[in-house]
């Protein structure tokens, strides 16, 4: 039997937040659950998960959903956020390529 993997508490909420806000923009615009699922090209039941926050739905869709009922992600509009995303990329140069685990415990007894 498989075994559910376990999230933080805060997650869980996060997510839980984000489906009760897609529901609030999907009710807002006056769209019924089928016509959102048809215009973000998933099953309804799909949509129904996502907005009670499950945890399997695959973040692009649920990304998807909240970008079709306005849901502002990141707070930043498309410029700003490929200008966020080239910051990060720089950031990331800079750090190594490859982390190692360590080899041997350190000693931190002073």
């Amino acid at each position: 039997m498989k075994q559910a993997r376990p999230f933080s508490k805060y997650t869980i909420e996060a997510v839980k937040l984000l489906g009760k806000q897609i529901q609030l923009g999907r009710k807002q615009r006056r769209w019924s659950e089928a016509e959102l699922a048809e215009r973000a090209g998933i099953a309804r039941a799909t949509l129904q998960r996502i907005e009670k926050g499950d945890m399997a739905c695959k973040i692009g869709l649920v990304f998807e959903v909240a970008t079709l009922v306005g849901i502002k992600l990141f707070d930043a509009d498309s410029e700003a956020l490929r200008g966020r995303i080239r910051e990060a990329d720089e950031r990331i140069a800079l750090l190594p390529k490859h982390i190692h685990p360590s080899r041997k415990p350190v000693d931190d007894e002073f």
